[in-house]
């Protein structure tokens, strides 16, 4: 499945205009903060609204300005992980799973079918023994999975991230890189991973795309960037860092 992301929003003090695309692969959006790597999360997921451009998603148009198209967020299909997780505190880690699925958390005529599918979500992400307790009786690199579990138990079309590693210390940071790889192998769907951390960009990205200024201005295979860099505004964002191979293939999957 293919992404094409052609916005315009004019905000106070800042303009975001990007074009780019990606096809079935992890795309990291890299760059410094305040570079509109979020400000593109949000459109994509229809929690902004861009004043011109469009957004589409294996062919379904999502959002296009001059038709009037304007998809809100949950029939987009995009699973969203925030920067703080925005877990709910009142909630086991089962009902915050629970509640990627349809909003809202509880019973209803789907409600054996929907604990079928939390289980599995569970299981597959080592939470098992963990769905009773709450956000706050568990670690930071569990809330993390939590988080994602609930992002995808609904198979959403594309997963969107923004720097939900960047709290952790770099042990689990690369531990949680590991399993984003997994998922996206696992689930076989476009991610888009928003950082301003070049060395797990490298790692992690089949595709990197570098944002300065509110407009993507390089995208490719993290070597190819890095290697060759569009222009000197570029270089300085990635020159001076000597970064490792990615963990990912140009599709996006492992190296094996």
């Amino acid at each position: 499945m293919s992404l094409s992301v052609n916005i315009k929003k004019r905000l106070k003090g800042f303009s975001l205009d990007v074009s780019w695309s990606m096809g079935n692969e992890l795309a990291v959006l890299f760059g410094r903060s305040g570079a509109g790597k979020s400000l593109t999360l949000k459109s994509m997921a229809g929690l902004m609204r861009p004043d011109e451009g469009s957004i589409v998603s294996g062919g379904r148009v999502l959002l296009d300005i001059p038709s009037g198209v304007d998809l809100p967020p949950q029939k987009r299909r995009f699973g969203y992980v925030f920067q703080d997780l925005a877990l709910f505190p009142h909630m086991t880690v089962r009902g915050n799973i629970e509640y990627g699925l349809n909003g809202k958390a509880g019973g209803g005529p789907g409600k054996d079918r929907a604990a079928e599918k939390v289980k599995g979500m569970l299981d597959a992400f080592g939470l098992g023994k963990l769905g009773d307790k709450n956000p706050d009786e568990i670690s930071g690199g569990q809330r993390q999975r939590v988080a994602l579990a609930r992002a995808l138990v609904g198979r959403p079309q594309a997963l969107l991230l923004d720097e939900p590693f960047s709290a952790l210390d770099a042990p689990l940071r690369a531990e949680m890189g590991r399993l984003l790889v997994e998922i996206r192998r696992e689930f076989d769907i476009p991610v888009v991973l928003v950082t301003h951390d070049l060395q797990e960009a490298c790692e992690l990205a089949g595709r990197l795309i570098v944002y300065q200024g509110g407009k993507a201005v390089q995208s490719g295979p993290p070597e190819e960037v890095v290697s060759r860099p569009a222009s000197q505004d570029v270089a300085s964002l990635l020159m001076p860092r000597q970064v490792r191979p990615p963990l990912t293939d140009t599709h996006g999957g492992k190296r094996k």
